[in-house]
């Protein structure tokens, strides 16, 4: 047996040996950060692969994998080689700056996704000037987790600046590097770059060219795919085409036709309103009485569904007017308003109707002075009118909105005209905080600090405001001379915004997981005092279909108005609705499903709409089509004349 101080001593040695070990290794992984951080090119390219799987995790549904590296490092590789071959002295500067874009463009591109579902490019640009006006939906966006991706650049600048223990790093990092090195690494990055865009270009949904590529790739291909699609020819536009192409035949009748000739026609855009909230309670409280009042008396469109875009609510506003679809790229306020449109308001004027547009925001926020010129209404009603009374998010609230255009009515009631009136809500605007003194009903606890329970308060607000609106018509005999409709101008629960805690409350709510189809499903009701079938029509429709539909009740031939919707009262049986910007290129509702296109259709995805799970699926057939029908619109819009 080993005596007590000779055990003791060897416990000591091993300690001793242990803690050298360990010290050793210490020091071997400092000396491999320092190394590390001593090459620029090593560094930073490490920092923006860290930066390439954080925003991979906020963008694709997988999230990043083994393969994120070979498609974002590359194009990294190329930047940063080219600094090191040009840049001196002022390198480590350069980097920084250059770290600074590419973390913008990632963190843009996660926030854009969170809100659109679609990855965002140079393109979306052109919406800077509407961000500050949304800068609280904007910074409701923001996920803390996604806010490391700055935290280096905060280091580096305190570094640069104010820290004098950096000075030797600085003089590490400037060190000359192996330009045969940095010239083979970039013909290789160049190679492996043009490989992940070339064999990637091909496919329609963006966010899965993205991931095939990379997002760097994505950005840069779409940054240099400049060739603009050549347009069809307008005498190869037809009405009879675009019928064709819909599956129907157009010439189908209602039997409601004319019967509501000569009446005003008001028409209701409720800002964010899904059709999820018809008839929803939430512990035997109702949320929307009023809509549920209205669909409960009249028509009621339930499966009716968004066709908006980049530009939201101004692009509901062009569909709901026009039944043209919104430009491939950008809002339809900045790519068509340049053009004399054919339009509701013109329709209605060659009628002998006065036409007029009331929104609370000024008319400059998205263009719409130009738009409403474009559509041809005789003069609108902005911030300028309304005042900033009552102000919420960036205009009057629904209160304001509803009273002063309540009495506006009244004015041109008096007179031996017919009007149309354009009446845009507001306040239930993303991301859904409304004022405390604003709110005026108490949801359960577990709807507390979730967006789900701001998104329910909000509209129950804005559901309030929209019944004294029709009790004040109604008590001013503006009401029953006139055919009201109401719709919803898009979504205000985006699946990629949402978190598990508000997913559990939409299936407590709903019956079943929230899907697509709820996502892109808003309510369409007319209001005409008997001259529409009362109750629900199940029949599929979409924004486009307003317009055809309104001008057959008041007796309003479209003979030489070309337009991409149907008339929903006529033609029950089949619809097809093409989608863009909240859905990938090539996607579209059915009368049975949504449709999601992937690299083309074999790879796409079905979600069947509620209780239509038996029903054939999609074809590649619809899936042309749909994109033709897109074509058709672009190409005829952008060849009508330009305003004078």
């Amino acid at each position: 047996m080993r005596p007590p101080l000779e055990e003791a001593g060897a416990q000591s040695e091993a300690s001793a040996l242990y803690k050298s070990d360990e010290k050793s290794l210490f020091q071997k992984a400092a000396s491999i950060i320092r190394m590390i951080c001593s090459r620029s090119l090593l560094f930073f390219s490490l920092i923006m692969l860290f930066k390439s799987y954080v925003a991979w995790f906020g963008v694709f549904e997988d999230g990043p994998s083994w393969t994120t590296m070979l498609k974002e490092l590359p194009f990294v590789l190329l930047i940063f080689c080219l600094i090191e071959w040009f840049a001196t002295k002022r390198k480590l500067i350069v980097y920084t700056i250059f770290n600074l874009l590419l973390t913008g463009i990632f963190f843009a591109v996660i926030i854009y996704y969170k809100y659109y579902g679609v990855i965002a490019t140079y393109k979306a640009l052109e919406q800077v000037n509407q961000v500050t006006a949304v800068s609280n939906s904007v910074f409701s966006l923001i996920d803390p987790q996604y806010l490391l991706i700055f935290t280096d650049i905060i280091v580096f600048g305190f570094l640069l600046i104010r820290s004098k223990s950096a000075v030797n790093w600085k003089q590490a990092i400037l060190r000359p590097v192996n330009r045969k090195l940095i010239a083979s690494l970039f013909c290789v990055s160049l190679v492996i770059t043009s490989l992940n865009i070339y064999t990637n270009r091909g496919g329609f949904n963006e966010v899965v060219k993205a991931e095939n590529m990379g997002i760097f790739n994505y950005e840069a291909y779409t940054l240099l795919d400049q060739e603009e699609p050549e347009l069809i020819p307008t005498k190869e536009i037809t009405q009879e085409n675009i019928n064709e192409m819909k599956g129907i035949d157009g010439s189908a009748v209602s039997g409601y036709e004319g019967a509501a000739a000569g009446k005003n026609v008001i028409i209701i855009q409720l800002e964010s309103f899904q059709n999820l909230l018809i008839n929803l309670q939430v512990d035997g409280k109702e949320i929307t009485p009023n809509m549920n009042e209205l669909v409960k008396n009249n028509t009621y469109f339930s499966n009716f569904f968004q066709q908006v875009g980049q530009g939201n609510t101004s692009d509901a506003e062009f569909v709901v007017n026009t039944s043209y679809y919104i430009p491939p790229e950008g809002a339809a306020v900045q790519r068509y308003v340049d053009k004399e449109l054919p339009s509701l308001p013109r329709l209605l004027k060659d009628e002998g109707y006065d036409t007029a547009t009331f929104h609370t925001n000024v008319v400059e926020f998205w263009n719409r002075s130009e738009l409403y010129s474009s559509l041809g209404f005789d003069r609108y009603y902005d911030k300028s009118f309304f005042g900033e009374e009552d102000s919420v998010y960036f205009g009057a609230s629904d209160d304001v909105l509803y009273r002063k255009t309540a009495e506006e009515l009244d004015k041109m009631d008096q007179t031996d005209q017919p009007f149309y009136a354009h009446v845009i809500s507001m306040t239930a605007h993303h991301p859904f905080t409304l004022p405390e003194e604003k709110v005026g009903i108490t949801l359960p606890e577990r709807f507390d600090d979730t967006f789900v329970g701001d998104y329910l308060r909000s509209q129950n607000y804005a559901d309030k405001e929209l019944g004294k609106f029709i009790a004040d018509l109604k008590e001013r005999g503006i009401w029953d001379n006139s055919i009201v409709l109401v719709y919803g101008d898009h979504l205000g629960l985006p699946t990629t915004s949402l978190d598990q805690d508000d997913l559990e409350l939409l299936e407590e709510m709903l019956g079943h997981p929230y899907d697509y189809p709820d996502m892109m499903n808003i309510p369409f009701i007319i209001a005409s005092s008997g001259d529409t079938p009362v109750g629900e029509q199940t029949q599929i429709g979409g924004q486009v279909d307003i317009l055809p539909t309104l001008s057959s009740l008041l007796g309003i031939s479209l003979e030489d108005h070309l337009h991409f919707g149907q008339n929903l009262l006529a033609e029950k049986d089949y619809n097809l609705l093409p989608q863009r910007y909240y859905l990938p290129t090539g996607s579209f509702v059915n009368s049975s499903e949504v449709f999601i296109s992937g690299s083309g259709f074999e790879d796409g995805w079905h979600h069947s709409l509620n209780g239509m799970e038996n029903t054939a699926k999609a074809t590649e057939e619809e899936f042309y089509n749909a994109l033709e029908l897109l074509e058709l619109s672009n190409s005829y819009v952008s060849q009508l004349p330009l305003k004078n």
